[in-house]
């Protein structure tokens, strides 16, 4: 349904930078309490980290994990939902999916709140990179990946989010939560378009 005067294009920017948000082992693996149907996502975003690499753009992870002292700053958001305490700093849970492990070179930006700028230097990171757009990966589309896209808008970058590189454990809330982002705050595309974007950042980038 289109609704007039929303969903716009907003558009490509020429400085990407892609954002893998929460993909954890926390997320990705059945036997996590938080975990996601994400194996689909993971493969495309892992088409999407070669395409950014050898664009040579800027590449930055987010995890959410907790210690013991974020116990106090998160405890409405753990109040609310208590299976993130299986999320502990230094655990398992909170590493990278190793399907699309980090490169040393590639921020791992810890959080403990849904968006990846709250809290983090995320914004700060990309102004100094010069970035306008921000591809947004990861999980989960109606949390995290919509609070980042919000977010993304809200400092000032356009957001692209390829719809086949998020994921969510209910598919209702994923189609909505897509929709809703499309309509108000960024560009859902295909992941064919968003890499074909970045193979032409790719081909600038080498003359």
């Amino acid at each position: 349904m289109h609704i007039e005067g929303f969903g716009g294009r907003g558009g490509f920017g020429r400085r990407p930078a892609l954002a893998v948000i929460d993909m954890t082992l926390g997320f990705t693996d059945p036997e996590s309490p938080l975990a996601c149907d994400l194996d689909g996502p993971v493969e495309n975003i892992r088409r999407l980290l070669d395409a950014a690499r050898e664009a040579e753009i800027p590449v930055v992870f987010t995890t959410i994990a907790y210690q013991e002292s974020d116990r106090l700053t998160a405890a409405a958001f753990i109040d609310k939902v208590p299976a993130l305490l299986t999320l502990e700093a230094g655990s398992r849970w909170a590493e990278i999916d190793p399907r699309i492990a980090p490169r040393a070179s590639e921020p791992v930006l810890n959080k403990l709140f849904a968006s990846g700028f709250f809290g983090t230097p995320l914004g700060a990171l990309l102004t100094a990179a010069g970035v306008d757009t921000l591809i947004i990966t990861g999980a989960s589309t109606s949390g995290c990946v919509r609070a980042t896209a919000v977010d993304a808008l809200q400092h000032g970058f356009r957001p692209v989010v390829p719809r086949e590189a998020v994921g969510d454990r209910n598919p209702d809330a994923h189609e909505a939560s897509l929709y809703d982002i499309d309509a108000k705050y960024g560009d859902v595309v295909s992941i064919e378009e968003a890499l074909q974007y970045l193979k032409r950042m790719g081909e600038l980038a080498k003359r």
